[in-house]
């Protein structure tokens, strides 16, 4: 007969993974919130894990974190945790289903695709025309006028850094509509075509490196606003990258190991008096 309750004191676990994690994003309510290797994951604690995960569905996270796939990319990241964040809530407050919780956030997530989708039409209808050219005045696309209306490029708002807006855009359609050299990332002084005071992430980009593009462009841009010249900025930019994610790698080397119960996962919350 299988017990529960061994289960939850560590009981069933039956082996280790390593190098799981990849990525240490910060703390969210509360819980540490973690990009992992989805790839590494399937293959070593369970084959159908996808996008992310919470301690109430699946007993190989451990509490206190949130997983998120560093497959998925930058453009379904907040969909994805605000999922795991209100599906754990569920099942941890009322002791909901797995199921029910999951239909749930998956509501949610379509109220924010939808609000999502307004406030980026909007803000696109108020930005006036703008040049297709890069900090050199380089035009790549020629049959293109001097100025053009940005249309169908923003997908995702995601907040203020450094009196920057940051948007997560359609990077296959700025390669196609505008500048064929558009990379992952842009800022406002290295390309004409995006707007005062932007930064621009391709949502082609992963979860996990989004968070280095944005420093990047801010580095990029502090450095360009100083007087430096893109080519010596971007360098700097990029060696400074390199840092941090040498950081990051001994962050990840000083987590515990992935304990690994029998079974992985549980259908039914787990109700916690603690939980608000």
């Amino acid at each position: 007969m299988l017990c529960l309750c061994g289960i939850l004191a560590g009981c069933g676990k039956r082996e280790k993974a390593e190098n799981i994690y990849r990525l240490y994003a910060g703390k969210v309510k509360g819980y540490d919130l973690w990009i992992v290797d989805g790839y590494k994951v399937r293959q070593k604690v369970y084959k159908e894990f996808l996008y992310g995960g919470n301690e109430q569905r699946y007993l190989f996270v451990p509490r206190g974190e949130i997983w998120i796939d560093h497959a998925i990319s930058c453009e379904e990241y907040e969909m994805t945790l605000v999922h795991e964040l209100n599906e754990r809530h569920l099942m941890a407050k009322f002791g909901w289903s797995y199921e029910r919780s999951h239909d749930s956030s998956l509501a949610i997530e379509l109220v924010l695709r939808q609000k999502y989708e307004q406030i980026c039409k909007g803000h696109e209808a108020g930005i006036k025309k703008v040049s297709p050219t890069d900090h050199t005045n380089k035009k790549e696309i020629s049959f293109l006028p001097d100025s053009i209306r940005i249309e169908s490029i923003y997908r995702i708002p995601m907040g203020h850094r450094e009196g920057c807006s940051v948007w997560i855009v359609d990077g296959y359609r700025v390669r196609k509509n505008i500048f064929p050299d558009f990379g992952f990332s842009g800022n406002d002084l290295s390309c004409h075509f995006i707007p005062s005071h932007e930064i621009w992430i391709d949502g082609q980009v992963s979860c996990e490196e989004t968070e280095y593009a944005i420093r990047e462009e801010l580095q990029i841009r502090r450095l360009m606003n100083a007087g430096m010249e893109y080519s010596d900025a971007y360098e700097t930019a990029v060696t400074d990258n390199h840092r941090l994610r040498e950081l990051m790698t001994k962050r990840i080397r000083s987590h515990a190991a992935l304990a690994i119960p029998d079974p992985p996962e549980r259908d039914s919350g787990i109700a916690d008096p603690a939980e608000p």
